[in-house]
């Protein structure tokens, strides 16, 4: 697994993780209002990963998406994650894979950039937006709440033996 590879499974697992620590909230709980993010649970993930969306669209060449309409479900947040995450995945791993992280296009602004800044720049905000959105649900009361660093992905996915330690010279225990 490449860096690349990484930040993309990383990013995606992190933002799932939140949503779905959120599928018990009740529609009071996602829409109470706090100051960070978006103001609430519910708008800080439907920002994100709008954004998601927006970006992709632009990498790939297309107009940018419609403004979002309406009140989206837990569910609904998730499926529209899981979907937006796979094409800009898809898109990232295309551009680099054809060596054309340098190349460019013209954002919503009038500013010409690359994909190459493009997909970290998502990855980042991505991980500001979740960073508030822990706070929320913090806040709300939802327990047990990971920090969702690539560490954590690496030992809660299994890509890392978590029962090796340095102290027993990388040993798992029974070893």
């Amino acid at each position: 697994m490449d860096l690349l590879d990484r930040m993309l499974h990383h990013d995606q697992w992190a933002t799932t993780m939140y949503l779905e620590k959120s599928r018990d909230l009740s529609d009071a709980q996602l829409d109470q209002t706090f100051d960070i993010g978006q103001t609430t649970l519910r708008d800080t993930f439907d920002h994100l990963i709008a954004t998601i969306n927006f970006w992709t669209q632009q990498m790939i060449g297309q107009p940018a998406p419609p403004d979002r309409e309406g009140t989206p479900s837990i569910v609904e947040l998730i499926e529209r994650h899981n979907r937006n995450y796979a094409l800009f995945a898809d898109a990232a791993r295309k551009a680099q894979d054809e060596g054309r992280l340098d190349d460019t296009f013209v954002d919503h602004f009038g500013y010409t950039q690359s994909i190459g800044s493009t997909i970290p720049h998502v990855i980042l905000h991505n991980a500001l937006h979740r960073s508030e959105a822990r706070h929320i649900l913090e806040r709300l009361g939802v327990a047990d709440l990971w920090d969702g660093d690539p560490q954590e992905w690496e030992h809660m996915t299994g890509r890392i033996d978590a029962t090796r330690r340095a102290s027993d010279g990388g040993q798992a225990a029974g070893d």
